[in-house]
């Protein structure tokens, strides 16, 4: 093992300009080893024993997250790691393990309060490897943080686009195969010898049907008495093709007593095609409207992407209604909501006007605070959460409320730290709600937190002309 001198140190950018005898002093002071390749110099969770120089070879910094390895950084000799002076780090957060065997040199903690006392210059020096290694690595955990919230929401997403895109692929191939059916009852249609005013009757009943906008909506009960009563009428007028005749006709309110009114006007064995030929109209009506639906609900979810991501739109505070923000993000968050089996509770106030915030900010703030309610709901029987707002003077309040087992004091005195998470290894960054209370300030608005077992409750004040 190299011996290590003060020229070895002063090698270093950042103590470059301290003193020789402060640099022999941190030099007699420190423990001097070797690690191996593929050693560990700490571990998520291991208490930080001092400040590490790496006098040679290499050493990684990196994290597991869903199940992948997450690469920090890289380091090597000369670079500075560990708890430094004024830190209040006690513990690693990440993997610190040797790629190459490395020369390390550990300056004890247990005497961080004597340098601190005693040499200013070296204090100093660490102070400036400190503040640079915290904005260096707030920058990448932000930005972790996001992509990770980004995963979520496009896992999510896809999952919301499939369902109608699925029916939309199923609903073609079915009309398709229906309409390539028609030319049998067509046939049997034209061979129907009607009065024009009879023609006029039977397409009346039909349209008027297909255009009734308020159709009844019936209970599963009152649809099968129904279903029942007009099949008995269609087997005692030998309509054999009678399928989805009941169903059809039940789904467009085409009764018994319009079915009554077409019999009467029209020849007995012209009954059964004119039906078919109405029912034919109802099914295609029936699976059109189904790929309507189904395109409408991939139109309204893009919409909410672009208001939810703030596309095609400056960065600059606008008047905005709060509720289409906290309503897209649940859009964006429906399927995670759903899967946990939450029941949803909304109790919005509409007399607040709107407010004066950056929408895509905002927009995070109910993203990390509604995730973090369903992560605490995992698993909760009858799991439910709330979202209220409420108008009060020049302020808007919004309560995000889970019915979940409630934090312990010691983890709601730290919930807004940095870096200060309770979920598992590799599932938060612990930026989450820090980014939430730098928004909320950014606002002029305050966010606090009241939690007991059945109830965590966050509450969110903005003022309306922010």
């Amino acid at each position: 093992m190299k011996t290590v001198t003060v020229q070895d140190l002063h090698a270093i950018e950042v103590l470059s300009n301290v003193p020789e005898d402060q640099l022999q002093w941190l030099i007699d002071q420190s423990e001097h080893y070797i690690l191996n390749e593929g050693d560990f110099l700490g571990k998520p969770g291991d208490e930080l024993a001092g400040t590490h120089f790496i006098i040679s070879g290499k050493i990684e910094l990196y994290r597991i997250q869903n199940n992948s390895k997450l690469v920090i950084s890289e380091i090597g000799k000369g670079a500075i790691t560990g708890t430094l002076p004024f830190s209040r780090g006690k513990i690693a957060i990440a993997f610190v393990q040797c790629t190459e065997d490395a020369q390390i040199m550990t300056f004890p903690k247990e005497k961080l309060r004597e340098m601190i006392g005693s040499h200013y210059e070296l204090t100093q020096a660490l102070v400036i490897v400190m503040t640079s290694r915290v904005r260096e690595f707030t920058e990448l955990e932000l930005q972790n943080e996001k992509m990770m919230a980004l995963g979520k929401l496009s896992a999510g997403l896809a999952h919301e686009l499939n369902n109608p895109a699925a029916a939309i692929v199923r609903g073609s191939v079915s009309l398709k195969k229906h309409l390539q059916l028609q030319p049998e009852a067509f046939k049997h249609l034209i061979s129907v010898r009607m009065e024009s005013e009879d023609i006029d009757v039977v397409n009346g009943k039909m349209f008027a049907a297909l255009n009734n906008p308020s159709r009844p909506v019936l209970t599963m009960m009152q649809r099968s008495e129904k279903e029942d009563e007009i099949t008995d009428w269609l087997y005692d007028h030998d309509i054999k093709e009678s399928n989805d005749m009941a169903e059809n006709f039940v789904e467009f309110a085409f009764s018994v007593s319009v079915l009554e009114e077409i019999k009467n006007r029209i020849p007995s064995n012209d009954l059964e095609p004119i039906l078919t030929w109405v029912n034919i109209n109802f099914t295609t009506e029936r699976m059109v409207a189904d790929i309507q639906e189904a395109s409408k609900r991939i139109a309204d979810l893009i919409g909410s992407v672009k208001t939810f991501t703030h596309m095609d739109r400056g960065s600059n505070k606008e008047y905005v209604d709060i509720h289409s923000g906290i309503r897209n993000t649940l859009i964006m968050m429906n399927y995670k909501i759903k899967k946990a089996g939450i029941s949803l509770i909304e109790e919005f106030d509409e007399t607040i006007p709107p407010i004066n915030a950056m929408v895509g900010e905002l927009n995070q703030v109910w993203t990390n605070l509604i995730d973090n309610a369903t992560d605490a709901l995992e698993s909760q029987k009858d799991a439910t959460l709330t979202i209220r707002t409420r108008h009060e003077k020049e302020f808007a309040k919004v309560s995000i409320i889970d019915n979940g087992p409630g934090m312990p004091p010691e983890v709601k005195s730290r919930i807004f730290d940095p870096f200060f998470t309770t979920k598992a290894i590799g599932k938060g960054t612990g930026l989450g709600l820090d980014v939430v209370c730098r928004i909320v300030k950014q606002h002029r608005g305050t966010i606090s937190v009241n939690s007991e077992p059945g109830k965590t409750e966050f509450l969110v004040c903005f003022p309306i002309n922010g």
